[in-house]
Order: structure tokens, then C-alpha cells, then sequence
């Protein structure tokens, strides 16, 4: 389970961000990897309104949204907005992010595109404030509700908190702990259990790519995938992204990795090689098996075609296999020391 915590407060060590890492180290202990993106410190310019995401689905503006963030929020599997109330909404630094999210909004909503993970992925809410009004949470919830449809994240809940001003006020709320591990577990809960699987293959930028859009499309809830690479390129291959988008897939801010990385993230009880031949490891325990596909990089359009349909069809196999216990291809072969 990957956690993207966004901390918007412009405190270095306030309130809010005293809630959000107690909310992370919890989601910790039950198994999940955290980031966090400290919005005062990034370079997040606001929205211009160029409209080009809206024509073709990338915003122009270059600053730390293009470089990193539209990727993180893709990948995560549960966003965590954490944000003190300013005049009743977010301060500004996490609105400028919110409103560059418009960028995911158009792929999902003008160009008709789906994320696969958009399927299963969460939104959740943090927030605090001084006074105690009754509407003091009113704006940013609904502000919230619309950028985690934006990002494609089921908004699951929130922990709201009055009168918080004074330093270390959070910290001596008498029920924030509590209130955070039953939080915490409600929300990770539904994931729990969900086999781990690794696609692997030289560059990651075609074949395991595809595979872990198909597998997190039909069935992420029940398996969790990453992809990556022996001798991964610098980004996913452009032909690759035409013909899973003529599926009305979305791969756009997707990332190359190396198989180390991808191991450390993951730690999959299961790795499906494509090509990697002797470089692919063998690790302790973790059952590892190829698929015997060619790598279509650089044949063209009708190549990729060709291999994105059996990789769509090993992996509609595959979720049979493993949801009714029969996955145990002939070729399957035990890690060993």
C-alpha cells in the first residue's frame, strides 16, 4: 500500500504536520510505504488557465507538478491531504497544487482516458483549525471532494479538529491517537492480504508497464503490482502509451524504475519476468516465472498492438489463477540462497 501524504501547512513542525506523521507511522505499521510532499517547500506555481490540458492532457508550466507530483499522485494508492484552515479553505500552497490537478481532470473528463488506478485508490482529509464554528470545515471538504475526483480517489473520510492554535495543542488532544489508529485501520483494512506481484522486464517501458496497468485496471483491489526494469529508460515508450490509450487506458506520468527499487518498494511474493533473462535476481522466497513475450520496442504501432492483447489476455488468466488458488505456471521456480 503507497501512502502520498501532502503537507500543506507552511509551519515547519506545527500541528498539522504533527497529525499527518502520526497518521503515516500508523499506516506504517500495518505495512504501507509513505512519501510526503511538504507544498511550502516545493516549487508549485498556480494554475494559468492555458487550457492546454484540457486539448492535450499536460499542462505547459514547468515547476515541480510536471517533474514529480502529477507522478506521485498517480501512483499512489491513497492520497492524505493535511491542511490547517485558512479564512475556511486550504492555504494557499496546497490550493495551487489542487488547482494544477485540473491537468488529471481533463485527461479523466475530456479525453475520456481512465487511470488504472483510479479504480481502487483513496482520498482522505486532515484538517484543523482555531475557532470553532460549526461551518469551519464546510470549504475545504468540498474542495477536497473535487480534487480527489480529479486525481481519481474515492474520498473514504476526514479527521477534523477545533481549536487548535497553540503549538503542541494537537499533540495534547486527548483522543488524536485513538482517533487515528481506528481511522488508520478502516481505511487499510479493505487492502489487506492482497498478493504482491512484480512485472519485470528489461527497460520497463513497455511490456511490464502494460501488464501492471492491466492487472491494477481488472483487479487492484485484490492484487497489488508495481513494474520495473533491469536497465530501465529514462520514460515509458510513446508507442506503448498510443496503443494502451486506444484502449481508453491512461498511462501519462507514468515511471520507469529499476528492479531494485521496485523490490524494496514492494517486496512481492511474486515477480513475472518479460525478457530479463540472467539479469532478472533470484531472491529468497519469492516465486518468480516468465512470460515468454517479445519485446516490441521499436517494431511499430502493430507490434506493440500484438503484444498489449496477450499481455491484457496472461493477465486476465492470471487474476483467475490467483483469485480460485491454481496460479502455478510450469515454469514457476522457487528463490533460493
Amino acid at each position: 500500500m503507497r501512502i502520498l501524504g501532502i503537507q500543506g501547512s507552511p509551519r515547519k513542525k506545527g500541528n498539522t504536520r504533527f497529525l499527518l506523521d502520526l497518521f503515516l507511522e500508523e499506516a506504517r505499521r500495518f505495512g504501507a510505504t509513505t512519501q510526503v510532499v511538504d507544498v511550502d517547500k516545493r516549487h508549485i506555481l498556480p494554475c494559468k488557465e492555458y487550457t492546454v490540458c484540457e486539448k492535450k492532457g499536460f499542462c505547459p508550466i514547468d515547476d515541480d507538478m510536471k517533474k514529480e507530483i502529477y507522478a506521485l499522485l498517480r501512483e499512489a494508492e491513497t492520497v492524505v491531504v493535511a491542511a490547517p484552515i485558512f479564512f475556511y479553505n486550504a492555504p494557499a500552497q496546497v490550493k495551487a497544487l489542487i488547482d494544477r490537478s485540473q491537468t488529471l481532470w481533463a485527461r479523466k473528463y475530456k479525453l475520456k482516458l481512465t487511470d488504472p488506478g483510479q479504480q481502487y485508490r483513496k482520498g482522505f482529509l486532515l484538517s484543523l483549525g482555531a475557532t470553532k464554528g460549526a461551518n469551519l470545515f464546510e470549504g475545504i471538504k468540498l474542495t477536497v471532494q473535487y480534487f480527489f475526483d480529479a486525481i481519481g480517489a474515492d474520498f473514504t473520510g476526514s479527521l477534523t479538529y477545533r481549536r487548535i492554535e497553540n503549538p503542541g495543542d494537537m499533540e495534547k488532544h486527548p483522543t488524536v491517537h485513538e482517533d487515528v489508529r481506528r481511522e488508520v485501520q478502516d481505511l487499510l483494512a479493505p487492502f489487506a492480504g492482497r498478493k504482491r506481484i512484480l512485472f519485470a522486464c528489461k527497460e520497463n517501458a513497455c511490456r511490464s508497464q502494460m501488464a501492471s496497468a492491466f492487472t491494477q485496471l481488472m483487479a487492484g483491489d485484490k492484487l497489488e503490482v508495481l513494474s520495473a526494469g533491469t536497465q530501465p529508460a529514462q520514460r515509458p515508450d510513446p508507442v506503448m502509451v498510443e496503443a494502451m490509450r486506444e484502449k481508453g487506458i491512461d498511462m501519462g506520468f507514468r515511471k520507469t524504475r529499476h528492479l531494485k527499487e521496485g523490490v524494496d518498494l514492494l517486496r512481492p511474493e511474486v515477480i513475472i519476468t518479460m525478457g530479463c533473462g540472467e539479469a532478472c535476481p533470484v531472491i529468497p522466497g519469492v516465486k518468480i516465472t516468465d512470460w515468454d513475450i517479445p519485446d516490441p520496442a521499436g517494431l511499430g504501432i502493430d507490434s506493440m498492438r500484438n503484444v498489449r492483447d496477450e499481455i491484457e489476455a496472461r493477465v486476465r488468466r492470471l487474476i483467475q489463477q490467483t483469485s480460485d488458488g491454481s496460479f502455478n505456471e510450469s515454469n514457476e521456480k522457487k528463490g533460493e540462497k
